[in-house]
């Protein structure tokens, strides 16, 4: 292959017989890329989304996926509608008698970054407007990618986040929709939101309340305290730890060693889930009492939230 370098990073100059683009990629990805008929199954669409990099790997029947955020590293309402066309897509064109998957993978091309969460600068419009509405849209749509990842797309596969940096807020919350986490030991990990007077309403009460007890969960939402990636370990919310630089090598890994327990390890997933009876009629309810709660925060909150969308702006420009 030849290779070059651009703007957006390196890039690879081989050409995939269904995008018949230029994809680009991150260092140590070559190795994603297949150039074979198993390609012309899947939908050119999923590799032309704006703000996620898609890449298929046959031989571990892997879609690996990278966050390529255009601004600020968050779930923007463009970031948000990349996911739904992603979970269609992979619906429509993955699983038993189509293309075979059994790992999706999520990171991000962030530097130092998995995802900052919640499009911050979208909520204090919506606040100040006192749009209701637009804010329960917006988590609304949140729930339904959530919910979707925690029954991974009825596709019997294994799902993966791979975090290689900060995963705050709403980037957390997705986190904790995966099946496995991997992060990279200076890879942080926290709920923000108590400190501009709202709560994280995406998923994290229901999911935390699950998987750590309410008394545990409650303590990491109202704490406003950064965790590392060992204490999430220790939590059981991180599954596998990496050395920095690391996690993609980890992930590899991971992969290799469970193939041959592929379907013992989907259906205890799939077991677990069963017994947590998440339904998302509850995540949508607890997002309306995000939406209450985000009427009622002060002047002062607003400021806050602004200061942290320039924080984030010039991290994204700096990158």
């Amino acid at each position: 292959m030849n290779r070059e370098t651009a703007e957006s990073g390196r890039i690879v100059d081989g050409v995939d017989s269904v995008s018949k683009t230029i994809m680009p990629l991150g260092s140590g990805d070559e190795h994603l890329l297949d150039h074979d008929s198993v390609h012309s199954s899947i939908p050119e669409e999923l590799l032309e989304l704006e703000e996620l990099d898609v890449l298929y790997q046959k031989d571990s029947q892997t879609l690996w996926t990278y966050m390529r955020p255009e601004g600020r590293p968050s779930f923007t309402r463009t970031m948000l509608s990349d996911f739904e066309a992603w979970q269609r897509l992979i619906a429509k064109g993955f699983g038993p008698d189509k293309v075979p998957l059994k790992y999706l993978v999520l990171g991000s091309r962030a530097p130092g970054v998995f995802c900052f969460g919640g499009d911050l600068e979208l909520f204090a419009k919506l606040i100040t407007t006192r749009d209701r509405d637009g804010l329960v849209r917006y988590g609304h749509r949140c729930c339904e990618i959530l919910h979707n990842n925690i029954n991974t797309l009825d596709i019997p596969m294994l799902t993966i986040g791979l975090v290689e940096g900060a995963a705050l807020g709403g980037g957390f919350e997705a986190l904790l929709s995966f099946d496995y986490v991997i992060a990279e030991r200076d890879a942080t990990f926290g709920l923000p939101e108590i400190m501009f007077g709202l709560f994280p309403g995406m998923g994290a009460h229901a999911l935390l309340s699950r998987k750590l007890g309410s008394a545990m969960a409650d303590r990491l939402i109202v704490s406003n305290k950064t965790y590392s990636a060992e204490e999430m370990y220790d939590l059981g919310l991180v599954h596998h730890l990496a050395e920095k630089g690391e996690g993609l090598s980890v992930c590899r890994e991971f992969i290799k060693k469970s193939d041959r327990r592929h379907a013992g390890l989907v259906n205890a997933r799939r077991a677990m889930k069963v017994s947590w009876d998440l339904e998302l009629d509850e995540l949508n309810r607890i997002t309306e009492l995000w939406a209450d709660a985000a009427l009622q925060v002060t002047e002062r909150d607003l400021k806050v939230m602004q200061r942290l969308v320039t924080a984030q702006r010039k991290l994204a420009e700096a990158a």
